[in-house]
Parts: structure tokens; C-alpha cells; sequence
């Protein structure tokens, strides 16, 4: 192993040696020999829930376990890169158990970290492994002078949720994600709303609404992209130059704007829509909208919405949107974490 290497995984073990000197079954991930034994790990614990992404993420990071290139770029830029570039593996006689990731961000002068992908083999749970790979994670973020420290966790795992409950986290949002095919028949006059392309005189309501629906709370994680939602020359002339498709459509209510939908090109990834309404928006009105952007961009393959869990969920399924997963979004109370809440 190479200079580089060696050096990253002694600044990692220093940085958690309270608890890796006591377990010695924890240790930093190795990012060069580990990623494939992570790979199958991740596959096989979340096999029930993973769709197409979580298995285009699989294979993504099989292929990166090969790829040198990537491995030596990777080696140094395990804590300015956002990717999964470090973490914890729990290994036993040569076989990794356990896995977390951390994921740095920086965002208006603050540093952030995301602890994901934490995994333990279903044969090897309710032992403590995933507490204290969580700890392990959480004193990196600590060491690193992290500002804030994040995870996210599906809503239908309760044995989670506490475990991260218990070792200081809140839930401070919850979001759902929705996902639809495009339809060239989507029926869009059931609701007798006017759907129209949205002028400059719609932006002022638009962003008030965006802003209640995509809190600043989580823009180090999704930022918003407002250069490509507001009008102006200027910004059209930008997302020309920049190849950059994004189109927008209004229903109005006497000439005023009730809801606006603003759709984003993702370049490998599923095509992006931003929901603006008010809080008491009429279900019917964005039901028509969702209903006319399926059948807009029926040439598209797939679309997705990021919107709060619970609000309008009778217009989204309405339009044909299914439910893909909920998210809560929960964030460190700052402090240590106390490793005596429950003995690891």
C-alpha cells in the first residue's frame, strides 16, 4: 500500500481511538481493498427496499473498486470530495459485518457531514455493531470540527430511528419522494383548471411558496437551483450556454397564479420537479399541474418530486405518482456522543 494510503487510515484511527482502541473488530474503511466487500454488504442488507438507483449506486461502486484512477484520485480527496469516500467497517475472521460512510459538504462557510450507507449484516444484528460504527462516525465528525452533523433514515425502520434517537439525534424534516412515468395520455381536463407557461409576473409567488416547501435547512445537502427557476434574460441566456432544459407551467385562479410546477433536466439522474403552492392550495389545481407535466414531457423516461411527507399526497397519487420512500432527516444535538447511553 502506498504512502498516501497509510497515512489517511493512521489519521482516521487517530481521530476515533477511544473507540477503535477498545473494539478491535471496528476499524477506518480502507477505500482501495474495501469497496467491493461494501458493495455486497449494502446489496444484501438492503436488498427488500432497492430500486433501480440503489442498484446503479451498487454497481457504481464495484466498478470504483476496480478503476485505479479513480482509487488514487480518491486517496486524496476523502474529506473534500461529497461522496462516501470514508468510514468505519466492522470486520470479523477477513468478512466486513458492518459498514457506515461519512460524506462531507461545505455550504456557506459551514462544514457538514452525512452519515450514511450504515449496514450491518441481518445475521449479525442486535449486537451493538451498528451503535457503535454510528459513534465511530459521529466522533470523526466531532475531530473534524463539523458544524453539523446529519443522517437520514426511511420511516419505516423504527429500530433505527431509535438507535439514532438515543445517541443525541432529532428529526428536524421529513420528506417524501415521488415518482411517475411520463404519459402522453395523461387526462389533464378533469379538474377544469387553465394550465398556462409561466411569465415573470408568477416568479414573486412562486418563490414564497418554493421557500415554505424546500426549507434552507437542508440546501448544503439539495441546494436549490434558483438560477435556473427565476426569469430574466440574463439567467435564459445561462441555461442556453449551459445546455441546461428547464420549462414551467402555471394554473391560475382569476388570472393570478394558484400553483406553479418547474421541471429540471438531471443530467444521470431522474428528471426533477419543483412543487410550489400555498398552504391552502386546492388538491384539484395540483393535481391538473402534475397531470400536465407528465404529459409534457412524455419523451422524458421517469420524473421525481422531493416535497413534505403528508401534505398533498391525495394530488400526487391523483396524477399517478407513487410514493417512493420517506425520509427523516435528523440532525446531532451537537454534543459527544455518550457511548453510556447503552453499552456498546
Amino acid at each position: 500500500m502506498d504512502r498516501n494510503n497509510w497515512t489517511i487510515i493512521s489519521l482516521m484511527a487517530a481521530i476515533a481511538t477511544p473507540l477503535l482502541a477498545r473494539i478491535p473488530q471496528l476499524r477506518p474503511l480502507n477505500i482501495v481493498r474495501d469497496l467491493p466487500g461494501v458493495a455486497d454488504l449494502v446489496e444484501k442488507c438492503f436488498a427488500d427496499t432497492m430500486d433501480a438507483d440503489g442498484r446503479s449506486y451498487i454497481q457504481q461502486m464495484r466498478r470504483a473498486g476496480q478503476n485505479n484512477v479513480f482509487l488514487r484520485w480518491a486517496s486524496s480527496a476523502v474529506e473534500t470530495a461529497s461522496m462516501p469516500l470514508s468510514g468505519y467497517i466492522w470486520e470479523e475472521n477477513g468478512d466486513i459485518i458492518g459498514n457506515v460512510s461519512l460524506i462531507p459538504y461545505r455550504h456557506a462557510r459551514k462544514k457538514y457531514y452525512l452519515i450514511a450507507n450504515i449496514a450491518v449484516r441481518p445475521d449479525y444484528r442486535k449486537r451493538g455493531i451498528g451503535r457503535a460504527l454510528t459513534v465511530a462516525a459521529m466522533q470523526h465528525a466531532k475531530q473534524r470540527r463539523a458544524d453539523e452533523t446529519w443522517l437520514h433514515v426511511r420511516d419505516d425502520n423504527p429500530g433505527a430511528i431509535g438507535l439514532y434517537r438515543s445517541l443525541g439525534f432529532a428529526e428536524l424534516a421529513r420528506r417524501t419522494i415521488w415518482q411517475a412515468l411520463p404519459d402522453r395520455n395523461a387526462n389533464t381536463g378533469s379538474f377544469g383548471v387553465a394550465v398556462t407557461k409561466r411569465t415573470a409576473r408568477d416568479w414573486p409567488a412562486q418563490e414564497t411558496w418554493l421557500h415554505r416547501l424546500y426549507p434552507d435547512l437542508l440546501t448544503w445537502y439539495q441546494p436549490m437551483p434558483w438560477n435556473s427557476l427565476r426569469p430574466g434574460l440574463w439567467r435564459a441566456l445561462y441555461r442556453f450556454m449551459s445546455d441546461y432544459d428547464v420549462r414551467h407551467w402555471v394554473a391560475r385562479t382569476d388570472s393570478l397564479p394558484s400553483a406553479v410546477v418547474s421541471w429540471q433536466a438531471m443530467l444521470g439522474r431522474n428528471d426533477q420537479l419543483w412543487v410550489a403552492i400555498p398552504p391552502e392550495g386546492n388538491e384539484g389545481v395540483l393535481t391538473t399541474l402534475l397531470l400536465h407535466a407528465r404529459h409534457e414531457l412524455s419523451w422524458r423516461e421517469k420524473i421525481s418530486l422531493d416535497f413534505p411527507a403528508g401534505q398533498f399526497k391525495a394530488s400526487f397519487e391523483a396524477a399517478g405518482f407513487h410514493l417512493h420512500r420517506t425520509l427523516l432527516w435528523m440532525k446531532s444535538d451537537e454534543t459527544s456522543p455518550d457511548e453510556n447511553r447503552k453499552s456498546i
